[in-house]
This record gives structure tokens, C-alpha cells and sequence, in this order.
């Protein structure tokens, strides 16, 4: 195992010289760094690459640390930061006793939410609601754009709170689907739909199924490890 201090900070790696003609880097889902080499590639070659790349090297052992401490438990203050789209954005809470119904708005990189009553579970109530109606939003919207690529159509769509599903699909061609995804890249958003529509065709997870999804979307895999990821931290 190696070490190299760079900007004030020590990232620790090892290095495995293979039969190959590229060098490149993994991280483990411990945030163990390795780097995979051709023989006879030089120390310095290598202590470019990590140079190079430190930013995503620190931010990947960071993801990686964090998950493996599983979820913190939220605090509904200024500041306290939460997942939309993807990103992580600060809470900005207003009390106003006018206020008809708790409720959020996204506006300058902050989730700005406005309840009548400051007590905390006002405030989840009011994310919690956000989250369901953006997930609605943009499922639907998924749907109409991946629509012309599929022949059959949902009966209907549901937003659900499940613990072990981020999307379902039924006999009756119902589509439900989870509202914590509205947490995740909309791209990720968009795999779970396509996943879900492809169920209409083919309701099981055989070749044909995986095929139909592949087809229209290539890269569902990586999406998938997105999810596998980072999925402890998606919750209000």
C-alpha cells in the first residue's frame, strides 16, 4: 500500500502492473483506490494520474465513507441539506401563520419551505409532499418521452411510499412508482421508467426484457449502481 500527500491531503492507494497498454483507477465500495497499470509504467506516470484525478478520488472515498456509516438522522434546520435531482440542496424554512398549506418551493439552489406551525414533522410532512408531486411530475413526463418507443401504455400511474421497490408494474398495467425518486438524477428517473414500461411489454425479467431495455437505454447498468449507492441517503 502506498501513500502520496498532494494539497494537503493523503489519499492512500496500491498499484497492480498488468498486461495491458492503459493505466487507469477503481475505488472499491470500501474506498479502497487501486490503480491498474502496464508494467514498467513509471511512479511518476502513476502519481500524475492520481494528481489528476483528486478531486473525484477524495469525492468517491467520501461517498464511500459516508454510506458505510448508513443514514443520518435529519434535522429539519437552516442549513440541513437534502437530495433533489440528484443534488444536494440546503433548507430554508419560513413560518408564517397565513400560510394555507405547508408546502416547498425550489428556488436559487435552496428547497425554501413554508409551514404554519415550526415543529419538525410539519416540515417532513411538507418535503414529503414536495417529493410526491415532483416524482409525479416527472414520471409523467418521462413517460410522454419515452412513449413512441414502446407500443403499450400504462392503465394508470401511482406515487407510492415503498421500502423495497422504486417501481412496480401490475397484470392490469398499473405503473407505480417510488416518490423518493425524485431524489435522483433525472436520468436515473428516467431509467426506472423505461424499466417499469418495459414490464408492459414483458412482464417478467427475461432476455427479451433486458433486451427491450438495453435498446432503449444503453447505459441502464450505470444508472442501477447509482441507485445501489446511493439509495441510504435518499430520505427525508
Amino acid at each position: 500500500m502506498r501513500t502520496h500527500t498532494y494539497l494537503g491531503e493523503t489519499i492512500r492507494f496500491e498499484v497492480k502492473y498488468k498486461n495491458r497498454t492503459t493505466i487507469g483507477i477503481s475505488i472499491d465500495s470500501y474506498g479502497n483506490v487501486e490503480v491498474q497499470a502496464p508494467k514498467k509504467t513509471t511512479d511518476e506516470r502513476v502519481l500524475r494520474l492520481i494528481e489528476g484525478n483528486w478531486d473525484v478520488i477524495q469525492q468517491k472515498i467520501n461517498e464511500m465513507k459516508d454510506r458505510q456509516l448508513g443514514p443520518q438522522e435529519k434535522v429539519y434546520e437552516h442549513g440541513e441539506n437534502f437530495l433533489y435531482l440528484g443534488k444536494s440542496y440546503p433548507i430554508k424554512i419560513f413560518q408564517d401563520s397565513n400560510v394555507m398549506q405547508d408546502h416547498v418551493v425550489f428556488k436559487a439552489e435552496t428547497l425554501h419551505i413554508y409551514v404554519k406551525h415550526l415543529e419538525d414533522e410539519k416540515i417532513k410532512q411538507a418535503l414529503k409532499r414536495f417529493y410526491y408531486q415532483q416524482c409525479k411530475t416527472l414520471v409523467e413526463k418521462s413517460i410522454v418521452s419515452y412513449q413512441s418507443r414502446l407500443k403499450e401504455k400504462p392503465r394508470s400511474i401511482r406515487i407510492s411510499d415503498s421500502k423495497t421497490t422504486w417501481g412496480t408494474c401490475d397484470s392490469r398495467k398499473q405503473l407505480t412508482f417510488n416518490w423518493r425518486l425524485a431524489m435522483a438524477p433525472r436520468d436515473v428517473i428516467d431509467y426506472v421508467v423505461v424499466h417499469e414500461m418495459c414490464h408492459l411489454v414483458h412482464l417478467n425479467h427475461d432476455r427479451s426484457f433486458w433486451r427491450l431495455v438495453g435498446s432503449i437505454m444503453p447505459d441502464y447498468k450505470d444508472k442501477e449502481n447509482w441507485l445501489a449507492l446511493s439509495n441510504w441517503k435518499m430520505t427525508v
